[in-house]
């Protein structure tokens, strides 16, 4: 049996030497003026970000049941009885007024809310 571990060796280290050369020069990219998308890009509309999550809340109701709530900084706010499910988008009319959508309604963005859904009476939710 023969075993070769200082030629193994040896080949592993030329084989890393090889690779390590062939990463040493770095690459310059440049944009000149034959850039075919350039008026493309520049007539384009700015672009709109979404909006931010302002607080995510999980709230207990008086019912024991849990809603989740999102409030996002356009005043919107996203529902969900699910953590999984896309939810309902609740509008309020301006800050301060209640989140509504047909059937909904969150009163507040606190750790106490007034909510209420479709087929459930209004009921205090604490966070």
């Amino acid at each position: 049996m023969h075993n070769h571990p200082p030629r193994f060796l040896t080949a592993a280290f030329l084989g890393c030497a090889l690779m390590l050369t062939a990463c040493g020069k770095p690459e310059t990219v440049t944009a000149g003026d034959n850039d075919p998308d350039a008026a493309t890009l520049n007539a384009a509309k700015p672009v709109e970000l979404p909006p931010m999550v302002v607080h995510s809340r999980t709230f207990r109701c008086k019912d024991a049941s849990l809603v989740y709530v999102d409030f996002l900084s356009n005043n919107t706010a996203l529902y969900k009885t699910d953590k999984q499910s896309p939810g309902t988008t609740l509008t309020a009319a301006e800050p301060g007024k209640p989140y509504t959508a047909e059937g909904y309604s969150v009163s507040g963005d606190g750790p106490q809310v007034e909510i209420t859904a479709p087929g459930k009476p209004a009921q205090s939710c604490k966070a």
